[in-house]
């Protein structure tokens, strides 16, 4: 039975609780403030949901992760970044990037970024929990993605592309980053062919459980607002 969750709390039923079909359906309701979505992320579920639906929340088994040291880098696109076609920066257009994000897309129907939930995850930018990647091309925004950083994993929500491989360069320039960092995991939420080519895989929900016990008290790394680089450095 799905739970209905109570603006006044935000306690998130067990993950076990999930709804097989749809996979991973866990909770509706609540609201998008700060505090709950942080309590949702360090639960093991987060927010998705179409326009006109109510708020729901998923925790899908399998899920999608992609640890640092098994990043996947294919030879035609190290050579796109050997090439420094594009510049790297993060932290630098939040906003710019999570807008682009909830464009429409040629392949769906609608955005489940939104409005409300670009206000939310901005919110979470000036506290410092969220960060963006951006890929710039002469000056232009042509790629980027954006997600929470919570201890020492890093929760990827959305990513777009405006030039071929921009969104690639960007992730990749992030996870070698993270890396460095010393981060453990990112989670890629749902499966998809671009990010299974980057080297992400599945694991059961209870292992993505263990990986929140043991890394999401960590001392967070990184100088996120510092780093902008040529794709190739």
């Amino acid at each position: 039975m799905l739970t209905w969750l109570q603006r006044e709390s935000l306690t998130f039923p067990p993950l076990d609780n999930a709804l097989r079909e749809p996979n991973g359906l866990l909770a509706a309701g609540g609201d998008l403030r700060a505090e709950r979505l942080i309590a949702a992320y360090r639960h093991g579920c987060f927010p998705w949901y179409q326009e006109g639906q109510p708020l729901l929340w998923w925790s899908p088994d399998p899920r999608t992760v992609l640890f640092p040291g098994e990043l996947h880098v294919s030879r035609s696109l190290r050579k796109v970044i050997r090439q420094g076609r594009y510049r790297v920066s993060m932290d630098q257009a939040f906003q710019s990037v999570i807008q682009a994000c909830a464009a429409p897309r040629d392949y769906a129907d609608g955005t489940w970024i939104t409005t409300p939930m670009q206000h939310a995850y901005i919110d979470l930018h000036q506290r410092g929990l969220a960060h963006s990647v951006e890929v710039w091309q002469d000056e232009q925004l042509v790629g980027g993605l954006y997600g929470l950083a919570m201890g020492k994993l890093f929760f990827g929500e959305s990513m777009f592309s405006r030039a071929d491989n921009a969104s690639k360069v960007g992730f990749v320039t992030l996870v070698e980053r993270l890396k460095a960092w010393g981060f453990e995991l990112i989670d890629c939420q749902m499966p998809t062919q671009h990010l299974h080519s980057l080297g992400a895989r599945a694991i059961t929900r209870a292992e993505f459980a263990g990986y929140l016990q043991r890394f999401l008290d960590h001392p967070p790394g990184g100088e996120w607002p510092t780093l902008s680089v040529r794709a190739d450095g």
